[in-house]
């Protein structure tokens, strides 16, 4: 199993490392395009709400992301230092409510675009899954 990490500080301009990383992922283990744009999108997704939500814009929290390569997919697990979320109670962007409001669809992107999404310890942790073959 192939295995790479990258950690960064919690600042929203750090996105930029994070979207080079799934680039070499991309050039690294030939991705398709549409794989590659689902991985772009949620990876990154998560990674915001990590340090927007999750750490709060401390710069002084990281950050982890790892990559895991196994038999036909490719996982990300992106882990902050905060102290985690109500993951199962979240309002739905689609309700009409909600349909003006500025945020709020970050995890409803990430539960579409991934084959699989997970969380761990109280929230500080996503994993989100694609096949890849």
């Amino acid at each position: 199993m192939n295995s790479i990490k990258i950690q960064v500080p919690s600042l929203t301009e750090n996105i930029r490392m994070i979207e080079s990383f799934i680039d070499n992922a991309k050039d690294k283990f030939q991705l398709n395009d549409d794989i590659y744009g689902n991985i772009m999108i949620a990876v990154t997704e998560a990674v915001n709400n990590a340090i927007k939500h999750g750490n709060k814009n401390d710069k002084q929290k990281n950050v982890t992301l790892t990559l895991l390569l196994e038999d036909g997919r490719i996982n990300f697990n992106v882990e902050d230092e905060g102290s985690g979320f109500d993951f199962q109670n979240l309002p739905d962007p689609t309700a009409p409510e909600n349909l003006e409001k500025p945020g709020g669809r970050g995890i409803f992107l990430m539960k579409h675009l991934a084959d699989e999404v997970t969380f761990e310890e109280e929230g500080k942790v996503v994993r989100l899954g694609f096949y890849i073959s």
